[in-house]
């Protein structure tokens, strides 16, 4: 019963927001003041921003005057970086110690009197756990590096659209006079050219 209420509160709240289109201040510029305001068209603007995206992470954000983004953009791949680095370096670590235990020489994970801290399974286990690891953290940067140029194309293809408030979404609450107990829910688009 009470989860009955929170959906109906969500919901009250819901269709109660007005959404509307993108605000009129992009990039593009208006050439004309009149009714139907048009915007200047610049092909190469998409290119030069997965460009800029491609030469410096985050760069194809700042083009698009989205400075906002360009610390995600550093943060997750830096995120992805140091998690390789961190992966990469106890990896070699565990390695090192595998290797010196085959050869029968002493290895970090062995104390003064010759018992093992880890046991060889338990190298062999981190072993495989940390390569894994590196190779997602690896796999998980490259994706974010490619993903933040296509996100830098498409936004700076998106910014030279005439958008308005003419395009929105309304959700509203009808009553109908017949059914007061039910209301009817539903959305209403509205369009103008």
């Amino acid at each position: 019963m009470f989860q009955k209420k929170i959906i109906l509160v969500f919901l009250g709240f819901f269709l109660s927001y007005n959404s509307y289109g993108q605000k009129k201040d992009t990039l593009a510029i208006k050439i004309k003041k009149s009714k139907f305001t048009t915007k200047k068209y610049n092909p190469l603007s998409p290119s030069k921003a997965a460009f800029y995206s491609a030469i410096f992470p985050g760069g194809g954000q700042i083009y698009n005057k989205k400075y906002w983004k360009a610390p995600i953009v550093w943060g997750a791949i830096g995120a992805s970086i140091y998690y390789y680095t961190t992966n990469s370096n106890e990896y070699d670590r565990f390695r090192n110690a595998f290797k010196l235990r085959k050869q029968g020489l002493k290895d970090e994970f062995t104390d003064s009197n010759g018992d093992y801290i880890i046991s060889t399974a338990g190298l062999e286990n981190a072993q495989k756990v940390l390569r894994k690891n590196r190779d997602l953290s690896l796999l998980t940067g490259v994706l974010l590096y490619v993903l933040q140029i296509v996100e830098a194309s498409v936004n700076a293809h998106l910014l030279q659209f005439n958008t308005d408030d003419n395009l929105s979404i309304n959700p509203t609450i009808s009553t109908d006079p017949m059914l007061i107990e039910s209301p009817k829910v539903g959305l209403t688009f509205k369009y103008s050219f």
